[in-house]
């Protein structure tokens, strides 16, 4: 049996997913608060989390952030607060999506299939393999990303944005094949997005030195992994 985890301290929004969640063919297990949520986690491994942002104990940031930093799990994040802001700090820390109360639940299981059919089409096409340009290695499996055999801390949507890019050396992705890539073709967002997110990145890469490779911006385009070391 699969999970669907859904963390929310709302028993009437917890009540309706779980009824949704079950006619797609999961087992819903329901937590109210952000530890709550940490430890069934732990507990279930279940295949995908919907978050509330709102919780007692622990906010769904700070969840999400917790189980990003050693899970590759789909995370959904539901919340009443619907600013620019939420939703790309929401995304930056790993989620894979987000969606603002008040929700149709059709609409929440749509979002669901979305993410989980984008990870089994990643691993169908063998996305688990590893990535070694000149000093940076990634793999897609455990979701490590080293520069000279140092980690760094990036986050899943960081390594998988990594990963993208990389495998497809001084190709020109423009911001919207981003967020289709990573965001999936389905999710409401903007150029901003992807510009934060970039920022974000670099800031982390730049932390090592990279002279073979670089994220290189391509003005009123979008971005590329450009490689410069030839030998």
């Amino acid at each position: 049996m699969q999970y669907i985890l859904i963390a929310d301290d709302n028993k009437d929004i917890t009540d309706v997913l779980s009824v949704y969640v079950k006619k797609e063919g999961y087992e819903p297990i329901i937590a109210t608060d952000g530890l709550e949520t940490e430890r069934l986690y732990e507990e279930f491994h279940p295949a995908a989390v919907l978050l509330d942002v709102m919780m007692p104990l622990k906010d769904g940031y700070e969840v999400c952030r917790s189980i990003r930093s050693y899970s590759s799990v789909p995370i959904i994040l539901i919340t009443a607060r619907g600013e620019d802001y939420d939703k790309i700090m929401g995304l930056d820390i790993g989620a894979d999506d987000y969606i603002v109360k008040p929700f149709s639940p059709r609409e929440v299981m749509a979002r669901l299939r979305a993410v989980l059919r984008r990870i089994r089409s990643e691993e169908s096409e063998g996305k688990s393999r590893d990535i070694r340009i000149s000093n940076m290695a990634i793999n897609l499996e455990e979701y490590t990303f080293t520069i000279d055999g140092k980690r760094i801390p990036l986050t899943k949507r960081e390594i998988e944005t990594m990963w993208t890019l990389a495998n497809n050396p001084n190709k020109v992705f423009t911001r919207d094949n981003l967020l289709d890539s990573l965001w999936g073709y389905d999710y409401f967002g903007d150029s901003r997005t992807v510009d934060s997110h970039i920022k974000r990145l670099r800031s982390k890469l730049d932390s090592v030195e990279h002279p073979g490779w670089n994220i290189k911006t391509i003005w009123g385009v979008g971005y590329k992994f450009e490689v410069t070391d030839t030998e």
